[in-house]
């Protein structure tokens, strides 16, 4: 390919026991998906599943057993945790019923969708994207996927995240509004998802504030620890 500039890598995400890599298409994430974080952010009901998207060059990969930093980002005071389950697709589609969604999950991991919540809120505010307080770089630490033939459908067991060895969230993935499956296949209908589309489920309440030093410690039951530092501003 003869590129006028030097073609960017393509972001990947490493895999559990393995060299191999999983090259990133897309990353999209469920708002609003577990009903107690629904309500602390002012919404009650089971309203029908959104999604916004991050670049896939915002996510910081973070091996087993070590701990990624993440610079705390411009332009904000109030930066946010928030522990999701990942899933990575090897499929996809359009207009996929459930169990043809469930069908196209390859693996999962344990991902924090990290929010500048002061700009995400003045853009709600003004009824503009949230890009800026949710798409900006390092904005999605990420540990290494766990192969679905390895540790099975994983759709209940504790999703937790402490900070500084405080606890701040704690549910069950079976609290999802929208269960995985059902996810998929709504946002299949909005988009044709391919091989290497990867989807934030969503967070369960107890979202809050983190500044430069903390540490905050998150788990997915079967899935092991995400660990990320939040550093000193670019």
């Amino acid at each position: 390919m003869n590129t006028i500039i030097p073609a960017h890598p393509v972001a990947a995400l490493a895999v559990a026991g393995s060299d191999a890599v999983f090259p990133v298409r897309r990353v999209y994430c469920v708002g609003r998906n577990y009903a107690e974080h629904a309500k602390e952010m002012g919404f009650t009901g089971r309203e029908d599943p959104f999604f916004f998207c991050k670049p896939a060059d915002a996510l910081l990969n973070v091996a087993d057993g070590q701990t990624g930093t993440m610079p705390y980002p411009p332009k904000t005071s109030n930066l946010h945790y928030e522990i999701e389950l990942v899933v990575a697709l090897d499929k996809g589609g359009r207009n996929l019923t459930p169990e043809q969604a469930a069908d196209c999950v390859w693996g999962y991991a344990v991902g924090l969708d990290m929010t500048r919540r002061d700009l995400q809120g003045e853009a709600k505010k003004l009824g503009r994207p949230w890009e800026v307080g949710k798409g900006f770089d390092f904005s999605a630490p990420i540990g290494p996927l766990h192969p679905r033939k390895t540790v099975g459908t994983v759709s209940s067991g504790a999703i937790t995240l402490s900070v500084n060895g405080v606890q701040k969230q704690s549910s069950d993935l079976s609290q999802m509004i929208w269960n995985v499956a059902e996810s998929l296949s709504y946002l299949s209908g909005l988009f044709e998802l391919k091989a290497g589309d990867i989807v934030f489920t969503g967070t369960p309440e107890g979202v809050g504030p983190v500044v430069a030093g903390d540490t905050m410690v998150g788990a997915v039951a079967g899935l092991g620890e995400l660990r990320v530092k939040v550093g000193e501003p670019l």
